[in-house]
């Protein structure tokens, strides 16, 4: 029951972090636009990363597929990586603090998503054993 709950909240604040992410992308573009260019990233990435983050959230929390979901956590986990380390590169450790706690999220929701769904996922820790 506690694997449920824990993943449930973890699910529901990454899906948060990153809808919120997508609102700020929309809302204040030149200033995403603006940060972008100073990680070394190009401005274009914008459009694609609205569209991939509402999309990851939907894949993860419909479930439609398991191995999209599975895809989603991957791609999620490798942007969070990435956004981190980016961050840390520009000498920006303070901004690199929402990577972090995304991570603890995804860590906490991928590893718990077989307690709380019907069909389980071939990847978690506990199906590998």
């Amino acid at each position: 029951m506690a694997g449920t709950y824990i993943y449930w909240i973890s699910t529901t604040l990454l899906s948060a972090l990153y809808l919120m992410s997508a609102f700020v992308y929309v809302t204040k573009t030149a200033w995403v636009r603006e940060t972008l260019t100073g990680l070394g990233y190009p401005t274009y990435l914008v459009p694609f990363m609205i569209v991939i983050k509402v999309a990851g959230v939907l894949a993860i929390v419909s479930r439609f597929n398991v191995a999209i979901s599975d895809l989603a956590y991957a791609g999620i986990l490798y942007h969070l990586l990435l956004s981190g380390m980016a961050h840390l590169g520009v000498r920006k450790p303070a901004r690199a603090v929402p990577a972090v706690i995304g991570l603890a999220l995804l860590a906490a929701s991928f590893t718990t998503q077989n307690t709380a769904r019907d069909i389980p996922s071939p990847y978690t820790p506990a199906a590998m054993r």
